[in-house]
């Protein structure tokens, strides 16, 4: 998830430095985040920094190394305008790992595997809500307990897509599952009737070659954060 924008309102409310800022951003958003990786962070400051954003100012320390203050620029005040003001899609659309999970096994058509995958879930979300609670009960900042409520009902939203596959895929004895399994794939060329078409040609030798897609290579952003479990993963 990028966090420039949050890096550049704590530097609204004055300048700072890197250790500072990594400590501010830890105790405003609360545990659930995890640690923010300072080298990660300085990447970021780097990266506002090229753009205007932030102005960087190198200060001599009487005995420790010279230490980096930034501050955020007039540009910087207006970006972050900017973002406020929009509404925040989903960084990572509807894509996750336990969908794929839950579709691998509904094709496979193995009702104990369908079971097992769904259960191994519920027991890992009911420990991740433990541990929110916990965490929501310790919190003294308002907004951290507010961030962790949204993430509780994450949580929770989860686990009853956990019940609503364990309705749909385990409920009829195994019918569904029969079906699913059976059903050939959607995908691959005998979908297109183009190469259809080629294999019908009088040269059963030919080789039919699907047409090449292309796939614009990613360049990873400065600004997003590695994927973290947090404190918030692990069973309380």
């Amino acid at each position: 998830m990028a966090i420039q924008h949050a890096v550049l309102a704590l530097l609204a409310r004055g300048p700072s430095y890197g250790y500072e800022l990594k400590g501010a951003f830890e105790a405003a958003v609360g545990p659930q985040w995890g640690p923010l990786n300072i080298g990660h962070l300085y990447q970021i400051l780097d990266r506002l920094s090229r753009d205007d954003l932030v102005i960087a100012e190198r200060q001599a320390q009487p005995v420790k190394p010279d230490r980096v203050v930034y501050e955020i620029t007039a540009a910087g005040r207006s970006e972050l305008d900017r973002w406020l003001a929009e509404p925040s899609p989903r960084s990572g659309g509807f894509r996750d790992d336990f969908f794929l999970k839950v579709t691998a096994a509904a094709r496979a058509g193995v009702p104990d595997t369908v079971r097992a995958v769904l259960g191994n879930q519920r027991g890992h979300l009911m420990r991740e809500l433990r541990n929110l609670d916990g965490l929501r009960r310790r919190a003294d900042d308002p907004v951290v307990r507010l961030l962790l409520s949204a993430a509780t009902r994450h949580v929770e939203a989860d686990l009853a897509f956990v019940d609503d596959a364990e309705a749909a895929l385990l409920t009829d004895g195994g019918a569904t599952l029969a079906t699913l399994a059976a059903r050939p794939s959607s995908g691959g060329a005998s979908a297109d009737p183009g190469l259809g078409a080629a294999r019908a040609g009088s040269d059963p030798g030919a080789v039919v070659v699907p047409p090449a897609t292309t796939t614009a290579p990613t360049t990873p952003d400065p600004g997003e954060e590695p994927a973290d479990p947090g404190p918030a993963r692990q069973a309380g």
